[in-house]
Protein backbone atom coordinates (compact mmCIF):
# COMPACT_ATOMS: atom_id res chain seq x y z
CA UNK A 1 0.00 0.00 0.00
CA UNK A 2 1.06 3.62 -0.63
CA UNK A 3 1.98 5.07 2.40
CA UNK A 4 3.03 8.79 0.61
CA UNK A 5 0.83 11.93 1.65
CA UNK A 6 0.02 13.92 4.64
CA UNK A 7 -2.83 12.37 6.98
CA UNK A 8 -2.37 9.10 4.69
CA UNK A 9 -5.90 9.01 3.95
CA UNK A 10 -6.26 5.24 2.83
CA UNK A 11 -9.49 3.52 2.59
CA UNK A 12 -8.96 0.75 4.71
CA UNK A 13 -11.68 -1.26 6.20
CA UNK A 14 -12.58 -1.11 9.55
CA UNK A 15 -9.47 -2.89 12.02
CA UNK A 16 -9.85 -6.02 12.82
CA UNK A 17 -6.80 -8.56 14.56
CA UNK A 18 -7.30 -10.44 11.48
CA UNK A 19 -6.20 -7.60 9.18
CA UNK A 20 -3.66 -6.26 11.43
CA UNK A 21 -2.23 -9.51 11.58
CA UNK A 22 -1.95 -9.99 7.17
CA UNK A 23 1.45 -10.14 5.79
CA UNK A 24 1.93 -6.57 4.45
CA UNK A 25 5.92 -6.16 3.37
CA UNK A 26 7.97 -3.02 4.25
CA UNK A 27 11.01 -3.54 2.37
CA UNK A 28 13.16 -1.90 4.69
CA UNK A 29 12.61 -3.73 7.56
CA UNK A 30 11.84 -7.29 6.57
CA UNK A 31 15.72 -7.01 5.03
CA UNK A 32 16.80 -5.49 8.36
CA UNK A 33 14.92 -8.53 10.18
CA UNK A 34 16.56 -10.75 7.44
CA UNK A 35 20.23 -9.68 7.55
CA UNK A 36 19.67 -9.59 11.58
CA UNK A 37 18.71 -13.16 11.79
CA UNK A 38 21.13 -14.11 9.40
CA UNK A 39 23.98 -12.78 10.57
CA UNK A 40 23.14 -14.36 14.00
CA UNK A 41 22.33 -17.49 12.62
CA UNK A 42 26.02 -17.43 11.32
CA UNK A 43 27.72 -16.78 14.69
CA UNK A 44 26.29 -19.45 16.38
CA UNK A 45 26.73 -21.77 13.30
CA UNK A 46 30.78 -21.00 13.86
CA UNK A 47 30.71 -21.24 17.63
CA UNK A 48 29.37 -24.86 17.37
CA UNK A 49 31.35 -26.10 14.78
CA UNK A 50 34.77 -25.07 16.44
CA UNK A 51 32.94 -26.88 19.76
CA UNK A 52 31.81 -24.21 21.74
CA UNK A 53 28.12 -23.62 23.14
CA UNK A 54 25.75 -20.80 23.05
CA UNK A 55 22.84 -20.83 25.53
CA UNK A 56 19.37 -21.53 23.67
CA UNK A 57 18.06 -18.88 26.07
CA UNK A 58 19.51 -16.58 24.12
CA UNK A 59 18.96 -17.32 20.67
CA UNK A 60 15.15 -18.02 21.33
CA UNK A 61 15.38 -14.17 22.84
CA UNK A 62 16.67 -12.55 19.68
CA UNK A 63 14.57 -14.31 17.16
CA UNK A 64 11.59 -13.03 19.58
CA UNK A 65 12.94 -9.98 19.31
CA UNK A 66 13.63 -9.52 15.69
CA UNK A 67 9.88 -11.06 14.61
CA UNK A 68 8.29 -8.60 17.36
CA UNK A 69 10.22 -5.46 14.55
CA UNK A 70 8.66 -7.80 11.46
CA UNK A 71 5.01 -8.03 13.07
CA UNK A 72 5.25 -4.40 13.65
CA UNK A 73 6.32 -2.92 10.60
CA UNK A 74 5.72 -6.28 7.93
CA UNK A 75 2.19 -6.54 8.61
CA UNK A 76 -1.17 -4.86 8.40
CA UNK A 77 -0.23 -3.24 11.64
CA UNK A 78 2.10 -0.97 9.92
CA UNK A 79 -0.95 -0.12 6.93
CA UNK A 80 -3.22 0.93 9.84
CA UNK A 81 -0.75 2.50 12.25
CA UNK A 82 -0.77 5.42 8.93
CA UNK A 83 -4.54 6.40 9.19
CA UNK A 84 -5.02 5.40 13.36
CA UNK A 85 -3.46 7.03 15.98
CA UNK A 86 -4.39 3.76 18.24
CA UNK A 87 -2.68 1.12 15.84
CA UNK A 88 0.05 3.61 15.70
CA UNK A 89 0.81 3.66 19.09
CA UNK A 90 0.79 -0.24 19.37
CA UNK A 91 3.66 -0.08 16.73
CA UNK A 92 5.64 2.59 18.92
CA UNK A 93 5.24 0.55 22.22
CA UNK A 94 6.50 -3.22 20.94
CA UNK A 95 9.20 -1.82 18.90
CA UNK A 96 10.96 0.55 21.64
CA UNK A 97 9.94 -1.02 24.33
CA UNK A 98 9.56 -5.04 23.80
CA UNK A 99 11.94 -5.86 20.92
CA UNK A 100 14.60 -3.86 22.17
CA UNK A 101 14.73 -6.04 25.30
CA UNK A 102 14.62 -9.07 23.54
CA UNK A 103 17.26 -8.57 21.07
CA UNK A 104 19.56 -7.40 23.89
CA UNK A 105 18.77 -10.91 26.10
CA UNK A 106 20.25 -12.32 22.78
CA UNK A 107 23.79 -10.95 23.44
CA UNK A 108 24.16 -10.12 20.06
CA UNK A 109 27.82 -8.01 20.45
CA UNK A 110 28.39 -11.26 22.82
CA UNK A 111 27.85 -13.25 20.21
CA UNK A 112 29.84 -10.70 17.76
CA UNK A 113 32.93 -11.08 19.47
CA UNK A 114 33.13 -14.53 20.15
CA UNK A 115 32.38 -15.21 16.23
CA UNK A 116 34.12 -13.15 14.55
CA UNK A 117 38.09 -13.76 13.82
CA UNK A 118 40.67 -11.30 15.02
CA UNK A 119 42.34 -9.34 11.47
CA UNK A 120 45.68 -10.31 12.60
CA UNK A 121 48.37 -8.32 14.28
CA UNK A 122 48.57 -4.42 13.23
CA UNK A 123 45.44 -5.14 10.90
CA UNK A 124 41.53 -4.28 11.56
CA UNK A 125 38.82 -6.10 10.78
CA UNK A 126 35.13 -5.99 12.00
CA UNK A 127 35.91 -7.57 15.40
CA UNK A 128 38.18 -4.60 16.12
CA UNK A 129 36.40 -2.12 14.79
CA UNK A 130 33.39 -3.31 17.34
CA UNK A 131 35.98 -3.34 19.90
CA UNK A 132 37.04 -0.03 19.36
CA UNK A 133 32.83 1.25 18.69
CA UNK A 134 32.86 -0.31 22.56
CA UNK A 135 35.30 1.90 24.11
CA UNK A 136 34.71 4.93 22.17
CA UNK A 137 34.03 8.17 23.85
CA UNK A 138 30.51 8.38 21.81
CA UNK A 139 29.37 5.18 23.08
CA UNK A 140 29.91 6.55 26.85
CA UNK A 141 27.89 9.46 26.02
CA UNK A 142 25.01 7.41 24.27
CA UNK A 143 24.44 5.24 26.78
CA UNK A 144 25.13 7.14 29.85
CA UNK A 145 21.43 7.66 32.01
CA UNK A 146 22.47 11.28 31.84
CA UNK A 147 21.87 11.07 28.00
CA UNK A 148 19.22 7.76 27.31
CA UNK A 149 16.79 8.89 30.32
CA UNK A 150 16.29 12.50 28.83
CA UNK A 151 16.32 10.60 25.66
CA UNK A 152 13.65 8.81 26.55
CA UNK A 153 11.42 11.11 27.45
CA UNK A 154 12.16 13.52 24.78
CA UNK A 155 10.92 10.88 22.24
CA UNK A 156 7.36 11.02 23.54
CA UNK A 157 6.80 14.53 24.41
CA UNK A 158 9.31 16.13 21.64
CA UNK A 159 7.64 13.94 19.26
CA UNK A 160 3.91 13.97 19.75
CA UNK A 161 3.06 17.39 21.44
CA UNK A 162 5.35 19.37 18.38
CA UNK A 163 5.18 19.70 14.53
CA UNK A 164 7.89 17.24 14.10
CA UNK A 165 5.41 13.97 14.33
CA UNK A 166 3.42 15.24 11.45
CA UNK A 167 6.13 16.43 9.30
CA UNK A 168 7.73 12.70 9.96
CA UNK A 169 4.40 11.03 9.18
CA UNK A 170 4.00 13.09 5.95
CA UNK A 171 5.87 10.68 3.91
CA UNK A 172 7.12 6.76 4.06
CA UNK A 173 11.27 7.72 4.28
CA UNK A 174 9.75 9.70 7.28
CA UNK A 175 8.25 7.23 9.27
CA UNK A 176 10.52 4.80 8.61
CA UNK A 177 12.93 7.18 10.12
CA UNK A 178 10.64 7.33 13.16
CA UNK A 179 10.66 3.74 13.64
CA UNK A 180 14.09 3.17 13.71
CA UNK A 181 14.44 6.17 15.67
CA UNK A 182 12.35 4.41 18.64
CA UNK A 183 13.87 1.03 18.10
CA UNK A 184 17.44 2.46 18.54
CA UNK A 185 15.62 5.04 21.45
CA UNK A 186 14.93 1.31 23.42
CA UNK A 187 18.16 -0.46 22.63
CA UNK A 188 20.32 2.66 24.09
CA UNK A 189 17.96 2.87 26.82
CA UNK A 190 17.08 -0.64 28.21
CA UNK A 191 21.47 -1.85 27.10
CA UNK A 192 23.17 -0.01 30.38
CA UNK A 193 20.08 -1.30 32.45
CA UNK A 194 19.69 -4.59 31.58
CA UNK A 195 21.76 -6.17 28.45
CA UNK A 196 24.06 -9.06 28.70
CA UNK A 197 26.32 -7.17 26.45
CA UNK A 198 29.50 -5.59 27.87
CA UNK A 199 29.33 -1.90 27.77
CA UNK A 200 30.83 1.28 28.59
CA UNK A 201 28.50 1.74 31.90
CA UNK A 202 27.25 -0.94 34.04
CA UNK A 203 26.16 0.22 37.55
CA UNK A 204 24.79 -1.89 40.52
CA UNK A 205 21.67 -3.81 40.47
CA UNK A 206 19.65 -1.82 42.44
CA UNK A 207 21.03 1.61 40.60
CA UNK A 208 19.75 0.17 37.64
CA UNK A 209 16.35 -0.52 38.89
CA UNK A 210 16.25 2.74 39.92
CA UNK A 211 17.43 4.03 36.26
CA UNK A 212 14.44 1.57 35.18
CA UNK A 213 11.65 3.30 37.17
CA UNK A 214 13.22 7.03 36.32
CA UNK A 215 11.63 7.01 32.91
CA UNK A 216 8.73 5.04 33.82
CA UNK A 217 6.26 7.78 35.36
CA UNK A 218 7.21 10.44 32.95
CA UNK A 219 5.77 7.54 30.15
CA UNK A 220 2.56 7.14 32.25
CA UNK A 221 2.07 10.89 32.41
CA UNK A 222 2.43 10.46 28.55
CA UNK A 223 -0.45 8.67 27.91
CA UNK A 224 -2.56 10.08 30.87
CA UNK A 225 -2.11 13.19 28.77
CA UNK A 226 -3.60 11.60 25.62
CA UNK A 227 -6.35 9.92 27.41
CA UNK A 228 -7.38 13.09 28.96
CA UNK A 229 -6.98 15.55 26.34
CA UNK A 230 -10.74 17.11 24.97
CA UNK A 231 -9.33 17.95 21.75
CA UNK A 232 -7.24 15.70 18.85
CA UNK A 233 -3.52 16.53 19.56
CA UNK A 234 -1.53 15.54 16.27
CA UNK A 235 -2.57 17.00 12.32
CA UNK A 236 -2.05 13.47 10.97
CA UNK A 237 -4.98 11.31 12.60
CA UNK A 238 -7.25 14.31 13.05
CA UNK A 239 -9.76 13.34 9.96
CA UNK A 240 -9.68 9.33 9.88
CA UNK A 241 -11.28 8.08 6.45
CA UNK A 242 -14.64 6.90 7.07
CA UNK A 243 -14.37 3.65 6.09
CA UNK A 244 -12.47 3.24 9.32
CA UNK A 245 -15.33 3.43 10.75
CA UNK A 246 -14.02 5.59 14.38
CA UNK A 247 -14.04 9.32 15.59
CA UNK A 248 -10.46 10.79 16.23
CA UNK A 249 -10.63 11.77 20.05
CA UNK A 250 -11.76 8.26 20.77
CA UNK A 251 -8.73 6.92 19.06
CA UNK A 252 -6.57 9.26 20.73
CA UNK A 253 -7.79 8.41 23.87
CA UNK A 254 -7.30 4.70 23.16
CA UNK A 255 -3.87 5.44 21.96
CA UNK A 256 -2.60 6.77 25.48
CA UNK A 257 -4.06 4.17 27.39
CA UNK A 258 -2.19 2.16 25.29
CA UNK A 259 0.96 3.89 25.88
CA UNK A 260 -0.25 4.17 29.84
CA UNK A 261 -0.62 0.68 29.79
CA UNK A 262 2.62 -0.24 28.39
CA UNK A 263 4.66 1.24 30.81
CA UNK A 264 3.84 -1.91 32.56
CA UNK A 265 4.99 -4.45 30.57
CA UNK A 266 8.89 -3.62 30.13
CA UNK A 267 9.24 -2.88 33.69
CA UNK A 268 8.04 -6.04 34.26
CA UNK A 269 10.12 -7.96 31.40
CA UNK A 270 13.52 -6.00 32.84
CA UNK A 271 12.79 -6.63 36.72
CA UNK A 272 12.70 -10.10 35.77
CA UNK A 273 16.01 -10.31 33.84
CA UNK A 274 17.51 -7.88 36.45
CA UNK A 275 16.77 -10.56 39.25
CA UNK A 276 17.04 -13.24 37.08
CA UNK A 277 21.10 -11.91 36.08
CA UNK A 278 21.51 -10.57 39.92
CA UNK A 279 21.09 -14.02 40.92
CA UNK A 280 23.37 -15.46 38.50
CA UNK A 281 25.66 -13.17 39.65
CA UNK A 282 25.79 -14.03 43.46
CA UNK A 283 25.71 -17.94 42.62
CA UNK A 284 29.02 -17.08 40.39
CA UNK A 285 30.83 -14.76 43.44
CA UNK A 286 29.60 -17.62 45.69
CA UNK A 287 31.15 -20.37 43.40
CA UNK A 288 34.68 -18.49 43.22
CA UNK A 289 34.47 -17.70 46.78
CA UNK A 290 34.43 -21.08 47.20
CA UNK A 291 37.19 -22.18 45.39
CA UNK A 292 39.47 -19.72 46.35
CA UNK A 293 38.61 -20.95 49.90
CA UNK A 294 39.42 -24.52 48.91
CA UNK A 295 42.52 -23.40 47.53
CA UNK A 296 42.96 -21.59 50.81
CA UNK A 297 42.87 -24.83 52.43
CA UNK A 298 44.80 -27.05 50.34
CA UNK A 299 47.56 -24.39 50.43
CA UNK A 300 47.05 -24.89 54.83
CA UNK A 301 46.99 -28.32 54.20
CA UNK A 302 50.08 -28.50 52.17
CA UNK A 303 51.85 -26.70 54.84
CA UNK A 304 50.97 -28.51 57.77
CA UNK A 305 52.11 -31.82 55.61
CA UNK A 306 55.21 -30.40 55.08
CA UNK A 307 55.34 -29.20 58.87
CA UNK A 308 55.15 -32.81 59.33
CA UNK A 309 57.75 -33.88 57.19
CA UNK A 310 60.53 -31.75 58.74
CA UNK A 311 59.41 -32.76 62.61
CA UNK A 312 60.02 -36.32 61.20
CA UNK A 313 63.17 -35.36 59.53
CA UNK A 314 64.62 -33.91 62.70
CA UNK A 315 63.82 -37.05 64.26
CA UNK A 316 65.49 -39.14 62.46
Amino acid sequence: MDHSGHGMMMDLPPFTLGRGLAWSTDPFFLVGCVVGLALYGWGVVRLVRRGDKWPVGRIVAYVVGVLSVALTMCTGLNDYGMVMFSVHMVQHMIISMVSPIFILLGAPITLALRALPPAGRGRTGPRELLLKLLHSRYLRIITHPAFTIPLFIASLYGLYFTPLFDFLMSSKAGHIAMMVHFLAVGLVFFWPIMGVDPGPHRSGYLMRMLELFAGMPFHAFFGIALMMASAPMVETFTHPSASLGIEALSDQNMAGGIAWAFSEVPSVLVLLALLFQWYGSEQRQARREDRAADRDGDKELEAYNAYLASLNARGQ
